[in-house]
């Protein structure tokens, strides 16, 4: 079976690379918002999802439909999923002019967060961290962020819940940039940087990073 795929970059050379065509949900939706980068960290994340998958696929990315539906309300929102693939799982992330996307059999999961130097918010680590993983955080935000960026990814797996984020412990997986690949319980962790953007993708299986260009990424 093949490795789970992640293709990671800045928005700015997303959109100049990634093929691709939105939906009318998905316009209807990078329309609302009202600040433009905003906007353009969206579309290029829905179309670097496309382009990451028909990279796996070897199909076109103008030939792939991605379909978001809440299971709550119904609405063109929640967990992503091709259309002409459902077996294959998709995952993606932005934050401020930066995106990734990683696709998959088995469960995939990716997020990315800004971090800056500086003291840990505290409210952020009493929803987020575990008394162990509190301890090994300490007032280090750049750390606190990293265990949010993990468990972040463990929620768009479907394995957690925003509001049961306590109820999961990391503080085995080391906190520094000693290691490019973890394992935790039967799954895989791939962490990266890109200046002040800490990401990270778990994955059934080892996965591999791809950035354009052939730009480098600072393996976590």
């Amino acid at each position: 079976m093949r490795s789970p795929l992640i293709f990671a970059g800045h928005t700015d050379e997303i959109l100049e690379m990634a093929g691709g065509t939105l939906t009318e949900a998905e316009r209807a939706r990078a329309e609302r918002f009202t600040r433009e980068r905003d906007r353009r960290d969206f579309v290029a994340a829905h179309l670097l999802v496309r382009h990451c998958a028909a990279e796996f696929l070897g199909a076109r990315a103008c030939a792939l439909t991605l379909v978001q539906r809440c299971e709550e309300c119904g609405g063109p929102h929640g967990r992503p999923r091709l259309a002409e693939e459902p077996d294959l799982s998709v995952s993606m992330s932005h934050t401020r002019g930066y995106v990734c996307a990683a696709v998959g059999y088995g469960r995939v999961g990716v997020d990315a967060e800004h971090a800056a130097d500086g003291p840990a918010d505290p409210g952020l680590a009493s929803l987020a961290l575990t008394p162990a993983e509190a301890g090994l955080v300490g007032l280090d935000n750049r750390k606190l962020i990293r265990q949010w960026v993990r468990k972040e990814a463990l929620v768009k797996r479907g394995e957690l819940t925003l509001d049961r984020l306590r109820e999961t412990d990391l503080s085995g997986l080391p906190l520094d940039a000693g290691s490019a690949t973890l394992e935790w319980e039967g799954r895989h962790l791939l962490e990266w940087t890109a200046g002040s953007v800490i990401a990270g993708a778990i994955t059934d299986s080892p996965a591999r990073l791809r950035l354009p260009g052939g730009h480098a990424a600072t393996r976590a």
